[in-house]
């Protein structure tokens, strides 16, 4: 039958599914920077197993967004944007930058760092590069397109 008229819609574009991989990502290395301050005892941010919880429900609101926006979902999409992009982000980069902008011996700030010092650096590394390959992978002109259409 070539006359039936069934909506043809156009496959997802590489860069979403890159944007879904990279919140994927940022989630995990969340959870993994929560899990390792809470074995830790917490710190002086009071990462402890209870504050665990809000953050855990954070990043599944943030997963089912997610999972809209894969879907096409231009809300999903700006939410993210908003959520991770600005808000989330900030939260990420404002401790270190406070600790960067306290010390006047750069070098300081890598003597005794322990090994689950330097995970943490990691988790909260990868967490940040994800958001930021994330949220512009989303606004390439075949996702913007793709979003449009929906």
């Amino acid at each position: 039958m070539t006359g039936t008229a069934f909506p043809v819609s156009s496959p997802r574009p590489r860069a979403v599914n890159v944007a879904f991989g990279g919140i994927v990502t940022a989630l995990a290395a969340g959870v993994a920077e929560g899990l390792l301050r809470a074995v830790r005892g917490g710190d002086e941010f009071g990462a402890t197993a209870t504050g665990l919880l809000p953050r855990l429900a954070i990043y599944l609101a943030v997963a089912g967004v997610a999972l809209y926006m894969l879907n096409g979902s231009r809300v999903a999409r700006a939410l993210l944007t908003v959520g991770i992009g600005v808000v989330g982000l900030v939260s990420l980069i404002i401790e270190p930058l406070a600790v960067v902008l306290s010390t006047d011996d750069y070098a300081s700030l890598f003597d005794g760092m322990s090994p689950s010092s330097t995970v943490l650096a990691g988790c909260r590394t990868v967490h940040i590069l994800a958001v930021v390959i994330a949220i512009p992978a989303m606004y390439t002109p075949a996702a913007h397109r793709w979003f449009t259409q929906r």
